[in-house]
């Protein structure tokens, strides 16, 4: 059988980048974005392709998907090279932790550029293929909330984008799950320290029911059941890995 193709946006650093090695490690081949200017995406490809094995295939592409075209143009690339995609997980997704008072018009674009355009960018480029196929999975971001539109101080604008990539997401999940595919989201608590492992981050006091924080560990496990085979009746759903938090952040 042929190894499965997953896409993960903006893996060069942070919670991303431990999806990507997280996959790797798990037997898919990879395609991988990262910004042009931003955080350098060779050692996402060193510990990604060691994770891989002399059989993995991982790939890098330079994508700002705050941009028109960027998007697609990577996903095109990708398929070109791999022949499909299995599963898609965008990441990506800009922050700007401001009041609204203090917020500017260039945050709005920013963050809605950023989020839900880039979503809605990445699904038209992607979903075609998979509706031929009759398969797919993707997945995308939210904030610990957002399926709710929980309000959160100083999370006015950033709050609002993340939302509609719920609400898109959701509506996604009803029309593309006769052509086979499922379309989830995952809102990740308040994850701090994005390079500390899990038991790294039981040994970290937060502020969630739990009493500890959480790790890329426990979103990459997330992201990884979301989309496997055994995955296929889980749709439209909303994940918190979070801990338990009911707040916006901790």
């Amino acid at each position: 059988m042929s190894r499965a193709i997953a896409f993960v946006t903006a893996a060069a650093s942070g919670l991303a980048r431990g999806i990507a090695i997280d996959l790797a490690r798990h037997g898919y081949d990879l395609a991988v974005t990262y910004r042009p200017g931003g955080t350098a995406i060779d050692d996402t490809l060193a510990a990604a392709r060691a994770a891989a094995g002399p059989d993995g295939r991982v790939e890098a592409y330079a994508a700002d998907h705050a941009e028109t075209g960027q998007t697609k143009a990577a996903i095109d690339a990708a398929i070109a090279h791999f022949g499909k995609i299995d599963a898609y997980v965008h990441t990506v997704g800009p922050i700007v932790v401001k009041t609204f008072a203090k917020s500017t018009a260039q945050d709005a674009r920013t963050m809605f550029a950023g989020n839900i355009a880039s979503a809605i960018e990445a699904a038209n480029a992607v979903l075609p293929a998979m509706r031929e196929r009759g398969n797919g999975r993707l997945v995308f971001f939210g904030m610990n909330g957002s399926h709710v539109t929980q309000p959160t101080r100083a999370m006015s604008i950033y709050g609002a984008a993340k939302a509609a990539v719920v609400a898109f997401a959701r509506t996604l999940s009803v029309e593309e799950a006769a052509h086979g595919i499922t379309v989830n989201i995952v809102e990740p608590g308040d994850i701090r320290d994005k390079n500390a492992d899990r038991a790294a981050a039981a040994q970290i006091p937060a502020s969630n029911p739990t009493g500890h924080a959480g790790s890329w560990e426990d979103i990459a496990y997330a992201v990884r059941f979301l989309i496997s085979p055994e995955a296929s009746f889980i749709n439209g759903q909303t994940i918190g890995v979070n801990g338990g938090l009911l707040a916006g952040h901790e």
